[in-house]
């Protein structure tokens, strides 16, 4: 089984007012085992704070405008996330405010383009 990661940007206000810390408290209480990382800056500057979840073979996902005020439903989103075999959420509705906090999905995998024979990928 892979490892998920909650990657916290520092360099964000909430990141240096103990995001990481927060969040895995609170991912640790309600028994929710995942890797809580900072970095310095993810480029999300203008929607600070920001979080990111990745794992291998699923869909990550970067939130930005990040609040302590949003771990509840951080902690939902990590629930549904664990539970799903690819990262892909069938119903949003439960993120509650999270939801609309939501940057970027990026796919785990995609599916590789035809090329001509020959064709340099280059």
């Amino acid at each position: 089984m892979s490892v998920t990661r909650a990657i916290v940007c520092r360099s964000c206000p909430a990141g240096r007012d103990g995001l990481a810390r927060a969040l895995d408290a609170a991912l640790a209480g309600a028994g929710l085992r995942v890797a809580v990382e900072e970095i310095d800056c993810m480029s999300g500057c203008t929607r600070p704070s920001t979080v990111a979840f990745r794992a291998k073979g699923k869909t990550a996902y970067l939130f930005g405008d990040v609040s302590k005020a949003d771990l509840p439903d951080l902690v939902t989103f990590v629930r549904l996330y664990l539970a799903s075999a690819d990262g892909n959420l069938a119903d949003a509705r439960p993120l509650g405010a999270l939801r609309e906090k939501a940057i970027a999905r990026i796919p785990g995998c995609g599916v590789a383009i035809d090329r001509p024979s020959g064709a340099n990928p280059a």
